[in-house]
């Protein structure tokens, strides 16, 4: 088990900046996501761990030692990929024993510890089956096997789920994180699917255009988003662009980019304000308060009309109309009272502690932001 530092690090091919000046930490243990869209850098990054390239500028190091130019083999990684890389010719027990036997234990050692992998992996029954013969979610598990087997210093995956479907995902993703806190290993897991970064990791990098945007939990990632694109991207979220007015006491105000006569209010969560910066209010649909009729002494309360509702069981999502802007909420499925209905006039609310201030970094104009 190891730590993981990434100092500096650009990675070009080309022309191109695949990743730039990239630095991050992983802990000993810990279970690190890079999170964004596909062409944003974390694969790359991913394969300069691995060793599969090396980055252009900057260093990788595995606790203190410099592992910037070592071959992979050398490395002690264990690497599950997308299309998991078995061997379709080969039985379970050659495809997890493989690494074992390029490592030269004997065989006795080689059987003792691929039974134990696959029992880890609830696969003990399979081991001399033809891996042509597994489905999609038992070879997921035998190349995890196969790379836990080796004992690696730092277990990386690549978007190991993507071919699987929903069902499944939801079952391996559980295998996964059970697997990563009993051998406690450190473990770099890369994909662009929200649910599995806010629901495995302890913390989550999210990645855009060869840049790291935020460094968080989940929690913060979802809550305290660095910018839009990182609110657009973990989860569903409302922005609307505004332009600060100034403080008002304890709250700072803002204008609608869109209607200067429209105002809202938000508590100081953003470290500073200048009349030239490019902000958007982010708040999320679950925090969105819907009024049948409008609330009084209130602030950041507008008139809307409910353009559709879409009933998903355990709640509702409303898509309302507030004219410049259509914003979404989302309701608890109440049954004892009447949900809004398309047509419905109705005000919402922006919580003044649940409003979220941030940079603006997706389609503004071309001019410097200091943040």
């Amino acid at each position: 088990m190891s730590s993981v530092l990434l100092e500096n690090i650009t990675k070009s091919f080309k022309d191109y900046q695949a990743v730039k000046e990239l630095n991050l930490e992983v802990k000993k243990g810990e279970f690190f996501t890079f999170l964004g869209p596909s062409g944003c850098g974390k694969t790359t990054t991913l394969r300069m761990i691995a060793g599969f390239y090396y980055p252009t500028t900057g260093r990788v190091l595995f606790g203190d030692r410099d592992m910037t130019r070592v071959v992979p083999e050398k490395r002690n990684t264990g690497m599950v990929f997308q299309n998991y890389a078995l061997f379709p010719h080969m039985t379970v027990f050659e495809n997890v024993a493989f690494g074992l036997k390029v490592r030269r234990l004997g065989s006795a050692e080689i059987k003792k510890k691929v039974e134990q992998s696959l029992k880890k992996v609830r696969l003990e029954a399979f081991i001399g089956r033809q891996v042509s013969q597994l489905s999609g979610g038992q070879q997921q598990r035998v190349a995890l096997a196969r790379s836990l087997v080796i004992e690696p210093e730092i277990l990386l995956l690549d978007e190991p789920l993507s071919n699987l479907d929903a069902r499944l995902r939801d079952e391996m993703r559980t295998e996964i994180l059970r697997l990563q806190r009993d051998y406690g290993i450190t473990t770099i897991y890369v994909t662009h699917d929200q649910v599995e970064a806010l629901s495995m990791s302890d913390r989550i990098a999210v990645f855009n255009f060869g840049e790291c945007q935020q460094v968080g939990t989940p929690k913060e990632i979802y809550n305290e988003p660095a910018n839009d694109f990182v609110a657009a991207f973990i989860g569903e979220t409302n922005l609307i662009p505004v332009i600060w007015d100034g403080k008002g006491g304890e709250t700072l105000q803002f204008s609608w980019e869109e209607n200067k006569n429209k105002k809202v209010v938000a508590e100081t969560l953003f470290s500073s304000y200048e009349r030239d910066h490019h902000l958007s209010v982010s708040i999320r649909p679950e925090a969105v308060e819907v009024f049948d009729e409008e609330p009084l002494n209130l602030q950041n309360v507008y008139e809307g009309n409910v353009e559709l509702a879409q009933f998903t069981g355990a709640s509702v999502n409303l898509f309302i109309s507030l004219g410049e802007k259509t914003v979404q909420a989302l309701i608890l499925n109440n049954q004892t009272r009447r949900e809004p209905q398309p047509g419905d006039k109705v005000w919402v609310r922006f919580p003044e502690s649940h409003v979220r201030v941030i940079p603006r970094v997706m389609n503004q104009p071309a001019r410097s932001m200091s943040t």
